[in-house]
């Protein structure tokens, strides 16, 4: 009798817990951009930025994933980190991380930088959702010891966080005038389709990641 109690209750455990998995396992999944200006999209129609251009290409592709726009133009890394909470909510299952380039554009010393990236690191693994961390590059008049120093923030901390690393966010894009907007510093819309193009294979990575962690 007891044992005939126990197989019912196991029973009915399976039919409730059973759909609940599947549909953790199915659900598309959650991608928050948290950047700045190159995120947010400034200067661009809405539907012309970089987070709307990297959905519809994941769409296109028949990609289960949905992914929110937190850029906020002007932010530092120190900005992003200050909104962090808020920014990236508790259902977010990876972040795509790109902030850093107003840090450099204001000439601020790399260290803090460094140091306000290394939080958001380390409180997101805390959180256990995955990252994109995008680099930056140095403006050229900043001086190669600058360079050095802040161009090396990425990799490291790439490396000492175990999260995907993206090199360059502005790669194929900066200086060329032909895919930037007329300040010279963000993408315009043809820029755009370079960069979804060229981080897309990261990013199909970042979610065949989380869908192979859903499965265990």
């Amino acid at each position: 009798m007891a044992c005939a109690a126990l197989c019912s209750v196991a029973l009915l455990l399976g039919i409730v817990i059973a759909p609940a998995q599947a549909d953790v396992a199915g659900r598309p999944v959650k991608i928050v951009a948290l950047g700045d200006s190159l995120t947010a999209g400034l200067g661009l129609p809405a539907s012309e930025g970089f987070v709307p251009r990297l959905q519809a290409a994941l769409t296109a592709k028949g990609i289960a994933a949905e992914v929110i726009n937190a850029g906020v133009s002007g932010d530092t890394a120190s900005d992003a980190l200050a909104r962090l909470d808020w920014s990236v909510p508790g259902d977010t299952d990876a972040v795509i991380l790109e902030v850093g380039a107003n840090d450099m554009m204001r000439g601020l010393k790399p260290q803090l930088t460094r140091m306000a990236l290394d939080t958001i690191l380390q409180r997101l693994k805390e959180r256990h959702i995955a990252v994109l961390l995008c680099g930056m590059r140095a403006a050229p008049n900043l001086g190669a010891d600058y360079a050095a120093a802040f161009e090396a923030i990425y990799p490291d901390l790439a490396g000492k966080y175990g999260v995907s690393l993206y090199p360059f966010f502005l790669d194929g894009v900066a200086a060329d005038l032909g895919r930037l907007q007329r300040d010279g510093l963000h993408p315009n819309a043809a820029g755009v389709e370079v960069m979804v193009a060229a981080i897309l294979p990261k990013v199909e990575q970042l979610i065949a990641q989380i869908r192979d962690r859903r499965s265990l």
